[in-house]
């Protein structure tokens, strides 16, 4: 294995550029060239396809370090390693071949298109049509927010087929791919979204899996990816947020006290600090049960992405308290990741739709003590 990169100093090389970024909506070029340069598209990836091979545990602390300079950032880096660990488990020899270096390198950005205006929480209901012919697959539809899609050279599309759920790689310089760029969102606002309709013809050769397979499978492996490393830039968010908040207690004074001496002040500090570690920890729970592909891997990917959203929101919610005004400056970090964090408990699954997977999840475990704990057939 390889040497994880050097993701600290990257992130303090950027982190006073980020507020420049979020006001003009977009992350330059020659920093993501930089991030694929230093492996931080390819940390799970396997070598043979130019990635460091690294665990999840890498992966994880890597966004965690981003999201605590900018979301966009470490946003646009979940939508290339959602497409890549897609393209690793379901795609072709040829498609892996294809895609991975170049997405590795950074040399290729990719995009995920799957939700639309009437298909958000469920997927399942997408109206994005794919038709099979002899030689190539059409593409009609049109995906809503979709993060790196302003600029991306490769879309990982959902859509429907005589089959069923089926997914397509959509190059983006293909004619029929129109964009709509989105800007002025409440949070996210350098991961250059945009609102974009297919219309295109692609080879065959670019349809990944067997028709059916493309939500359950597919989509199911980019979404589980995704959720991992938005929980740990949420605990990332979280820290950053507050480490501005015990700075600015401890510095500020008000009638010749520190805030830090207040006990409201106090209060709220102690609560982030227990959301942020317990965010943490359910991080690092699901990242050793990557690992070990544990059956509760994913069940705990959908833990620790809910609970570090909220403290996320918690967190950065009581830090632009203690800072009051200062927090609510144009450049100011902890504002800034306040409106990201809103967003965290929406993309990735909602709140209420990660509490009805982790009610089921306790359901199944109950269901399997008391099995495991029944008497064998016959046996009084």
């Amino acid at each position: 294995m390889t040497a994880p990169p050097d993701v600290a100093a990257f992130a303090e090389a950027v982190a006073d550029d980020a507020a420049a970024w979020d006001a003009v909506g977009s992350v330059p070029d020659e920093v993501l060239l930089t991030m694929g340069e230093s492996g931080l598209f390819g940390i799970d990836v396997p070598p043979r396809y130019g990635g460091l091979g690294l665990g999840p545990l890498a992966l994880g602390e890597a966004c965690a370090v981003l999201g605590g300079v900018c979301s966009s950032l470490r946003s646009l880096l979940t939508v290339q390693t959602m497409v890549a660990a897609a393209l690793v488990r379901w795609g072709s020899v040829e498609q892996r071949n294809r895609w991975l270096p170049d997405l590795v390198s950074g040399r290729a950005r990719a995009a995920f298109a799957a939700t639309e205006h009437g298909a958000g929480s469920d997927l399942a209901a997408v109206d994005t049509a794919v038709d099979h012919h002899a030689e190539h697959v059409t593409v009609r539809g049109h995906k809503i927010w979709v993060t790196s899609g302003r600029f991306a050279d490769v879309f990982l599309v959902l859509g429907r087929s005589a089959a069923g759920p089926v997914t397509v790689l959509v190059e983006g310089d293909r004619p029929g791919v129109e964009r709509e760029p989105v800007s002025g969102q409440l949070g996210l606002r350098a991961a250059q979204l945009a609102h974009v309709r297919f219309d295109v013809r692609v080879p065959r050769a670019n349809v990944i899996a067997t028709g059916g397979f493309g939500l359950t499978h597919v989509v199911g492996t980019a979404l589980d990816h995704g959720r991992f490393t938005v929980a740990w830039g949420c605990a990332g968010l979280a820290q950053s947020c507050l480490e501005q908040a015990v700075a600015h207690a401890v510095d500020r004074r008000q009638a010749g006290v520190a805030l830090a001496d207040h006990q409201l002040v106090r209060a709220l500090l102690a609560r982030s600090l227990v959301d942020t570690n317990a965010a943490k920890a359910l991080c690092e729970r699901a990242a050793e049960a990557r690992r070990c592909t544990a059956s509760t891997a994913i069940a705990d990917t959908v833990v620790a992405k809910y609970a570090a959203a909220k403290a996320a929101a918690s967190v950065s919610r009581d830090a632009l308290q203690v800072l009051g005004a200062s927090g609510c400056a144009r450049d100011s970090l902890v504002g800034r990741l306040f409106r990201d964090a809103k967003i965290m408990q929406i993309i990735e699954g909602s709140d209420e739709v990660a509490e009805l997977h982790i009610a089921d999840h306790a359901l199944r475990q109950h269901a399997q003590r008391r099995a495991a704990a029944a008497p064998p057939e016959g046996r009084r």
